[in-house]
Formats: C-alpha cells, structure tokens, sequence
C-alpha cells in the first residue's frame, strides 16, 4: 500500500525502528519552571555567540537614528488615524443600537408583550421535561456503554507489539522536524506519533539501541546536521525540548567582531555526512564528514577514538559490516570506494576506483565478502573484498543514485533512487542484476530508501515534496518476480492474487512504467554496455526496427488476405 504525506516537505534522511524495540508507553516531559528558564538562556547565549556585529560609520549610525525616528513618527500618526476611525465607528454603532432599542419598545408596547415575562416563577416538574433523557451522571455508569474510559488518542499513543517506528528528517519553510511516525505491517496503518524542533538542517541518521548514559538498551537515533556535532535523541521520550547528549566537533564559537576563536578536541570541523552504529560492538559509532575525515567514537565516553584520513575529498557514506566488527566501509567524492580494517586503519585499506562520486555504499547482509556503491553518475558497482575489480556495473539512473537499500529478508532484492525521480526495483542475485520495477513516484527528487527491518518489501522513500511508505509487492512485476523466494507466509498471501496480475499490469502500463520485457531488455543492454550517453542515436535506431517490424507484420496479413481470398474463390 501508498501511505504518503500530506504536507509539501523536504524528507532528506529517514530511519527504521525494529518492533519490540520502543517502549509501549513512551515518556512524556515535564519541564519545570526553572529548567524552562535555563534552556531559553542557554538557546539566547548561543544566538547571541553565533551573531556577528558588522562596523559602522558614524554618518551611517546618524542616517539610521534619523530614519528611526521618521518610523516613529508615520507609527504615531497611523495609530492616531486608527483611533479616530474606532471613534467614529463607535458612536455610529452606538446610535444604531439606540434606535433598534427604540423600535423593540414600540413592538413589545403595540402586541402587549410589557409583561414581566421572564421573571414569572414556574414549578417547573422535572421527569416531564429532559431529565427522563437521562439516568446516569456519567457513561462510566451505563451498563449499555461498553468502551468505557478510552481514547482514540490515547490508543494510538500506545505502541502495540507488532508497531515498526520510523524516524523522518524533515526540512520546512520554516523550520527543521524530526517526525516520528507508527507503522504497522499487519493493518497497513501510518500515523504520526510524535515530533522534535531540531535547532539546523538534518542530513542524516542512525538508529542505535546504544544509551550513552549507562550503556543499557534503548531506542535512539544519532543525527548528523550541516554542524559539526553529532546529536543523540530519545525516541521514547515524548516533547524533549533538546537532544539527551551531543558529540561535538571542533568548531569556531564566533564571538562580536570575531577577535577570539574557542576549539575543542576531537570531533569534525564541517558538516556530518553519514553515521553507522556497529551492532557488534554497541559503544562504537562511525561518522563521515565534509572534512574528509571520518572518526571512530567511544559512545561511553563520548570521544573520538580514531581519525581515519584515507580519503582526500568529503567522506559521503560509511557502514559497518554486519558480521565482521572490525571493518568498516566509506565512500567519497574523490570518486573511492573503500573497506578499512580499524584494528590497523593505517596499513589495512583496499580501494576500488568508481566513476563519479560515491554517494551511498552498502554491505550486502546475504553475502559477507561483497559491497555495493553508487555514485553521481547513476553507477551501480558490485564489489568483491578479495578482489580487485568489480564484479559488475551497471548504469542504474540517468542522474545522482542517491539511495541504496536491500531488503531485509530477501535475498538479491535491491532498491535504489534517484535524482531523476524515479525507484527501481533489482534482483541482483548471483551477480547477475536484472531491472524488475521502474516507477516514477511523482515526489520530484528521491533523496533517500530504506527497507523495514521486519517486513521485507516495505520501504519508506524521501523526496522533495513528501515521503511515502510502500509495499512493492503492489506491483505485479515484483509478486511475480520474487514469489519463489517470499517465505510461506508472505507467498500464501500472494496466491490468491494470480487474477489481478493481468489487471495490475494493464493499470501498469496506462501510468507508463516500464514493465514491457522487451523495453526492460533493451535498457538492461544499454546499461551493461554502459553507452547511456548515445541515447539518441540508441532511440532512433529502435524506432527504425520498430517501424520496420511494424511494416513486416502489415506486409505479411495483406499476403494472408490475398491467399484467403484465393482459396475461397
């Protein structure tokens, strides 16, 4: 199912919550009056510290000061106009009400309506009038009333056991968001649950059960921003004014005039590009930045442990591997991909050469020895860490791959996105990829995918304008494609849908997606053999052999024609 939102936002990063892994009952805060005052001083501090004070002449300062004081001026006179007008208005509305006066007395005079009407006492019995509509005080006390005590809100606040979360960074005319919304597989339901003002633009996020306070388990999301500090929320707290923890870079406080610069150790100096949590090793996260580094932290202290600088331009993406704790693989504009080992991140890295600037790398989950990596170029790359070469690639988009995701559970089931605006489904099993879906989502630019951790064809894409969460078993192309590996529950879902293939499909083609095999084929040539850039003469020699396949068929009925009216003649 199509869940999308309403409101024309920018969604840049978004991230899954696995079920089981909220608490049921979030939190809620209760700021006190003296907590409240100490975070507007702080938030005042830091805009006046990041205001800079620009010099002035002394004529200009007079100019200003004379300007101020016309202002002054043309504001009193306005307000003085404004109140004579009230004034006027006023004394007409007045007189108004006099004369409507007037005339109600000479009704009531003229149908002898001058009785004390309204102050007559009346022994007003009360079992003939409403109070026989109603027996009980309250509905706790109807025994007819069945759902006492509850709230849809108060229902939909409380997390069921099967509810995925999923946290969206959102970017408004007016403000920056960290939306959380409710996702739940089995009804299909989206809702949003609960949102944060974020103080700068979010670019990314990371969930991790990592709680940098004692260590136990949780439920957070790391954001990085165009800042060079990391921020830790809380997803299970309710109306949090602020982060529960920020790993900070190495940044200038300005001060007036700029005459003094304050640093502190470790962190980045620019914007946090991409985040990883290594699941293996719970107190460790990774981060790339635009100051082509990426540094290692220590989350129960939260430092920076290690600075790896095998990159020469911005680190785009970094990712854990899911099995193997010590290696760690990055992508960068200096058009790199490459896996680190950080037990010696000096001596032990291999590198890959890729065409355009990697912005997303990925581990495979189902095989442990291969990556993925696509750049700016629309290249896919398919890479083998005992190799030295891809092992294929493929001109996946016409512009920027912005997103990369595999499904959770099934194997060779690959989505990306595009700065083209369009998705695309792949089977990439056994290093022979395949394009099965094209769709256009109509969200203008596609910024980010990624797949739920418990239900294997439901992703959550982020565009320009809204994002969506979707099933891709929707499409017929994908139930037919991947049903011999959907696991048995998911394939009896699928059985009964055999008769709405033929339909789907047809629907398919009137929204013009890319579902014909032979215009797949076609493409798939044209990508393994990397000539995107001849698409002209490519088109024009395929609209040559279809008009000439076209003139062969009309060719070969008149021949059938002419031989049937031989034969009954």
């Amino acid at each position: 199912m199509f869940a999308k939102s309403e409101k024309k936002n920018i969604y840049p990063c978004l991230s899954w919550v696995r079920t089981g892994c909220a608490k049921q009952t979030p939190d809620k805060v209760g700021l006190s009056k003296d907590e409240l005052k100490k975070i507007i001083e702080e938030t005042q501090e830091k805009i006046a510290e990041s205001e800079i004070l620009p010099s002035e002449d002394e004529d200009e300062k007079e100019d200003e000061s004379e300007n101020e004081e016309e202002d002054v001026a043309s504001a009193v006179r306005k307000a003085e106009q404004i109140a004579e007008d009230k004034f006027h208005k006023k004394v007409g509305s007045k007189r108004k009400l006099e004369e409507n006066a007037n005339n109600d007395n000479d009704v009531a005079a003229r149908y002898g309506l001058d009785d004390d009407y309204d102050n007559e006492d009346f022994a007003f019995e009360y079992k003939h009038g409403i109070g026989n509509l109603t027996q009980f005080a309250s509905y706790d006390e109807d025994p007819y009333i069945t759902l006492k005590g509850e709230d849809s809100d108060e229902e939909d606040f409380v997390l069921q056991p099967t509810d995925n979360l999923l946290a969206l960074g959102r970017v408004a005319s007016d403000a920056s968001v960290l939306d959380v919304h409710v996702y739940n597989g089995e009804m299909g339901n989206l809702y949003p649950h609960h949102e944060y003002i974020l103080p700068t633009l979010p670019l990314v996020m990371e969930w991790m059960d990592y709680d940098i306070a004692d260590g136990e388990k949780g439920n957070f999301v790391a954001m990085g921003t165009m800042e060079p500090d990391i921020t830790i929320w809380d997803l299970d707290v309710v109306d949090s004014l602020e982060p529960v923890a920020v790993l900070e870079g190495c940044k200038a406080k300005k001060k007036k005039k700029m005459k003094k610069k304050e640093t502190f150790t470790g962190g980045h100096t620019d914007a946090v590009l991409d985040l990883s949590w290594n699941s293996n090793v719970r107190n460790v996260l990774a981060s790339a930045s635009a100051d082509n580094t990426v540094c290692l932290w220590d989350l129960s202290s939260g430092k920076v442990v290690t600075t790896l600088e095998h990159h020469k331009q911005q680190v785009q993406c970094v990712s854990w591997h899911p099995v193997e704790k010590q290696l760690l693989l990055t992508g960068s504009f200096d058009q790199n991909v490459a896996v680190v080992d950080c037990r010696s991140p000096e001596d032990s890295v291999k590198r890959w050469k890729v065409k355009g600037e990697v912005e997303r790398a990925i581990w495979n989950h189902f095989s442990p020895f291969h990556c993925l990596a696509c750049t700016d170029q629309g290249m896919l790359y398919c890479l083998d860490t005992r190799k030295d070469k891809p092992l294929y690639e493929v001109s996946a988009h016409d512009k920027a791959c912005t997103g990369l995701s595999l499904s959770s559970q099934i194997a060779g089931l690959l989505v990306t996105t595009s700065d083209d605006k369009s998705l695309k489904v792949w089977d990439i099993l056994n290093d022979k990829p395949s394009m099965v879906l094209n769709r256009k989502l109509n969200m203008d630019v596609l910024h980010c995918v990624e797949g739920n951790p418990d239900h294997p064809f439901v992703f959550a894409i982020g565009g320009n304008t809204s994002f969506k969460v979707w099933d891709i078993r929707e499409s017929a192309a994908v139930r037919k494609h991947f049903l011999g590996r959907m696991p048995a529950k998911l394939a009896a879902e699928c059985e009964n849908d055999q008769g709405d293939l033929a339909e789907e499909s047809e629907a398919m083609a009137n929204l013009n997606v890319d579902d014909d095999d032979e215009e797949e084929e076609r493409e798939m040539e044209e990508m393994m053999s990397g000539d995107r850039g001849k698409g002209k003469k490519k088109e024009q020699h395929i609209n040559l052999d279809v008009e000439a396949e076209e003139q062969n068929k009309k060719k070969k009925k008149k021949k059938k024609k002419k031989k049937n009216n031989a034969t009954t003649s």
